[in-house]
């Protein structure tokens, strides 16, 4: 291999993943699990809800959907992490008339995430150096990433939000880009208006999601030993 072709698959391996590695946990029922796997859907969803209660406690700005339940509990008797768990459900309903299939990991998104961003607010520190809120930011975008990557090679369904946006691209045919930014964009501005807090690390959020779940997903494909990925699968054998 010559050293044009070397440098090319050093940059090869620092992209991120664009599909989901195929690991030994990975479930072929959306229902029906072991504990192994199991244990690693709830990993990845707290350590999803924590990277959300850092940015939250950054207090620059969070994700669509937590500006949207940050609003909530500004104007209803309830808790951050019950509004997050309310918009959850919420959005569960509207799967009805797309009729999405929900999975053991469906649920699961809906109350761990709520439950971690809740109680990690409580024990995370708040602090006010703006050089440690960024790092907060960064820090917090980074575990969300990890953490999806871990709960996406689960195979145990998709979370409410990413569900009913998949759905509704696959019901109207309308990109899915256009359906995330058209949801995204009004649940910012809800959240806005009801007392959610918009700032830069929103903007940071929108920006660097999508490269952070990519290298979670590669970070967990190189722990789990893949060589291939949901892409490569032709069989039906993971649908539950």
């Amino acid at each position: 291999m010559d050293q044009t072709a070397r440098v090319r698959e050093q940059l090869r391996r620092l992209k991120p993943s664009h599909s989901v590695p195929v690991t030994p946990w990975r479930s072929t029922s959306r229902w029906r699990t072991n504990p192994g796997t199991f244990v690693i859907l709830i990993v990845g969803l707290w350590l999803f809800g924590t990277g959300e209660a850092m940015l939250v406690d950054s207090t620059l700005g969070t994700s669509p959907w937590t500006v949207l339940a940050q609003g909530l509990s500004t104007r209803l008797p309830l808790s951050i992490g019950a509004a997050t768990l309310f918009t959850s459900l919420v959005v569960l309903l509207l799967w009805i008339p797309l009729r999405e299939r929900p999975g053991l990991g469906t649920i699961a998104n809906a109350v761990v995430i709520a439950l971690s961003l809740q109680v990690s607010i409580t024990f995370l520190p708040e602090p006010t150096a703006v050089g440690w809120r960024l790092l907060m930011v960064f820090g917090g975008i980074a575990l969300i990433g990890f953490g999806s990557g871990l709960y996406l090679t689960t195979n145990l369904g998709p979370g409410p939000r990413d569900g009913w946006m998949t759905g509704i691209h696959v019901r109207t045919g309308w990109p899915i880009s256009a359906v995330r930014l058209g949801i995204e964009v009004t649940v910012v501005v809800i959240g806005w208006l009801l007392g959610g807090t918009v700032g830069i690390g929103t903007v940071l959020f929108a920006l660097l999601i999508g490269p952070s779940v990519g290298y979670g997903l590669k970070l967990v494909g190189v722990v789990g030993g893949s060589s291939r990925s949901v892409e490569d699968e032709s069989s039906p054998e993971t649908e539950a």
